[in-house]
């Protein structure tokens, strides 16, 4: 059985001495949810409560939640953090929380990452409450880690009773992690509300996904968000916006400098699906492939667009990743 790291030989409550641990760079996700009413959903998706601008003011507070860590938790060290970066997502009555904070030093972020995505959480409560006093947080927890001496770690998907990892025996859909990103100038400001990625992520989630986002980045930076959506090498990387023939529209570009192996048929089922209905969808230059064993796939911004992905995708989805994993079966009877 592991031993405590903040207790020592004695039983007395310690601060861990890292001075001897080499500085790596250390990134830590943590996610929670508060659960409240569709009502406070709506409100918050349309910036219209009492209290204005809820998701900005959220998410200073959990920016600056995690500067102060060391000194809410009393043996967590002082740290330098590089970044902090707080995000949100909706689903009929949640508001999801992610944070992702990033240091390079002796020990990790875990607590940085896990201090923010409780103190946004605890300033959306603050901020509905005059709505919904009975708001809930809930889940505040770990997503993944890396850095140090263990290297990465990503949260089990499926645990047993005890909290061990089941073993898996396949690589269907339902045992599988995804990322939904979106690029929106407008959305990244904060002077539109992004309507597409909490679709994609509440659909992933009813296909048992464990997902992570909406990521929402500038179209300029859309390269940066691919990285990050990439970063732990997910099963699925779904995309939406930039897709078109704007000269900010960047996507597809970006997408294909990180594929390895392309998936033409999905990208043209997907525009074929859309321009049957609406003829400009034959402007997306949206495409799909294979990052590694990351399944990526471009869909257009509009609800439409990823409506029609939607349609296209669900059918393939567990074939194509257990194909992509090496159990795909290829036999043709």
């Amino acid at each position: 059985m592991s031993e405590l790291s903040h207790v020592d030989g004695e039983g007395r409550a310690r601060m861990v001495d890292v001075s001897a641990k080499s500085d790596t760079t250390r990134i830590a996700v943590a996610a929670g949810e508060l659960l409240t009413t569709a009502e406070v959903v709506a409100l918050v998706r349309a910036d219209d409560m009492p209290k204005a601008d809820v998701l900005s003011t959220a998410r200073i507070a959990g920016i600056a939640g995690a500067k102060k860590t060391s000194e809410l938790i009393p043996l967590c060290h002082q740290l330098a953090l590089s970044s902090v970066k707080v995000e949100f997502g909706f689903t009929d009555n949640t508001i999801t929380i992610e944070a992702t904070a990033k240091t390079k030093g002796p020990t990790g972020v875990e607590m940085e990452a896990l201090t923010a995505v409780a103190v946004a959480g605890l300033t959306l409560h603050d901020m509905v409450k005059a709505v919904d006093p009975a708001a809930t947080l809930n889940g505040v927890r770990l997503l993944t880690k890396e850095g140090g001496k263990h290297g990465h770690w990503v949260r089990p998907e499926h645990a047993d009773s005890t909290g061990h990892a089941k073993v898996q025996e396949s690589s269907s859909a339902a045992e599988s992690s995804a990322v939904v990103l979106v690029a929106s100038t407008g959305a990244a400001a904060g002077t539109r509300v992004d309507t597409t990625g909490p679709v994609l992520a509440e659909w992933l989630t009813g296909l048992g996904f464990s997902v992570r986002g909406p990521l929402v980045y500038a179209d300029a930076d859309i390269a940066v968000g691919l990285a990050d959506a990439l970063r732990f090498e997910p099963a699925l990387v779904i995309s939406t916006g930039g897709t078109g023939a704007s000269p900010t529209d960047a996507t597809p570009e970006a997408t294909l400098a990180v594929l390895t192996r392309e998936l033409p048929g999905v990208a043209e089922a997907i525009r074929q699906r859309g321009t049957a209905k609406f003829p400009l969808a034959a402007l997306s230059r949206g495409v799909a492939g294979l990052a590694g064993r990351s399944v990526v796939v471009n869909l257009p911004g509009s609800p439409g667009g990823v409506e029609d992905g939607i349609a296209v995708l669900e059918p393939l989805l567990d074939h194509l990743l257990a194909q992509v994993a090496g159990g795909g079966n290829h036999d043709n009877n």
